[in-house]
């Protein structure tokens, strides 16, 4: 019986890192981006070990988006009595050329999430000053042993596609590691919410960003019909992102690439997901092998951040490709993290590589 309430324990924590592994989304992108990017030599990859595996979502037939159903909406379903997604339905039918029956028949089935609804919340939780100390309280849930361990592990199982994906992008590989390691555990922690489900609750059953999650879940169902996926498939956070990088649908269908060319964007196999992390930063102006952060002497100077330790203030000066790692997540502490592990994931593999 001590053993059964052991391994109860012990699914709990898993759930909970799991969960908390996958709260941040990206970003969507505005601007203009340079389209050509500078071939340049990536770090020489060690052997490759076992490759990785990871849960992606099934690609069994669907029904065609042109499909009618018949008088099936309005019968069944938490949203099949919504007037927002009445009109959400038309406008899908209208602009994109959606069968109505079709989505009245997908948003049926369509579950509303109170989790996710406690998740969103009726405010920012990054809203009012920083408690003293919440640097160090951030960075100690990524700079672990651990953390650094799998990130090499990663590295080494996926050597190829990141010495590709760094050369064909100019982006660092340790920070394409870094960048799937902080969300999502190296692919450990991708979640387990159905994707639809998530945006539909949160464009329709929460009120704080609602119009951003109608866009995402517009860009959703534009995603599933040109990767003949089954909208009710994939899996991600509970905001809506997906794939080892945390893909918003939107950054999906900007950024993502088919990096091992077999004719989909999968954002839940680590080829694809590395190439589209380095496609997200070149396309977002990284710098190879420039600067992103060293420490200050001082808190003067407008690219110098200020982060908060139980020893008192750190002052880092940081440099355009910070800025770049932000576009992710629009948070410094995030940043750092990201930088900080990338370069410890660095570090160790080139110690290992040498042996």
């Amino acid at each position: 019986m001590k053993k059964n309430i052991d391994f109860r324990r012990i699914a709990k924590l898993v759930i909970a890192v799991s969960l908390a592994g996958c709260a941040s989304d990206p970003t969507p992108e505005t601007g203009n981006y340079p389209q050509v990017v500078r071939p340049v030599t990536p770090a020489a990859p060690v052997k490759p070990a076992t490759p990785y595996t990871s849960k992606i979502p099934s690609y069994k037939p669907y029904d065609s988006y042109n499909n009618t159903y018949g008088d099936s909406y309005g019968t069944n379903g938490d949203y099949a009595n919504s007037f927002a997604v009445k009109n959400f339905i038309r406008h899908m039918a209208e602009k994109h050329g959606f069968s109505e029956s079709y989505l009245e028949n997908q948003f049926s089935q369509a579950q509303r999430l109170d989790s996710v609804i406690r998740l969103e919340g009726p405010v920012s939780s990054n809203s009012g000053p920083s408690r003293p100390g919440s640097w160090t309280r951030y960075r100690n849930k990524f700079l672990t042993d651990q953390h650094i361990s799998n990130g090499v592990e990663f590295w080494r199982n996926n050597a190829s596609a990141i010495g590709k994906a760094s050369s064909a992008y100019g982006v660092d590989p340790e920070y394409i590691v870094g960048i799937i390691g902080v969300e999502t555990y190296f692919g450990k922690n991708i979640g387990k919410t159905c994707v639809f489900d998530a945006l539909t609750t949160l464009s329709f059953d929460t009120y704080r960003r609602s119009k951003y999650f109608q866009s995402e879940l517009e860009q959703f169902l534009l995603m599933a019909r040109e990767e003949g996926l089954n909208p009710r498939d994939p899996v991600g956070s509970w905001a809506g992102a997906m794939g080892l990088g945390q893909f918003m649908p939107s950054s999906f269908r900007k950024l993502a690439v088919d990096f091992d060319h077999n004719g989909r964007r999968n954002l839940w196999h680590p080829d694809d997901a590395i190439g589209s992390v380095a496609h997200y930063f070149s396309r977002n102006g990284w710098n190879y092998k420039s600067p992103v952060a060293e420490p200050s002497g001082g808190s003067n100077g407008s690219s110098v951040i200020e982060l908060s330790t139980y020893e008192g203030a750190e002052h880092w000066q940081v440099y355009p490709n910070f800025k770049v790692i932000k576009r992710y997540n629009n948070s410094n502490k995030y940043a750092m993290a990201v930088h900080q592990l990338a370069q410890a994931i660095k570090s160790r593999y080139m110690m290992y590589s040498k042996l």
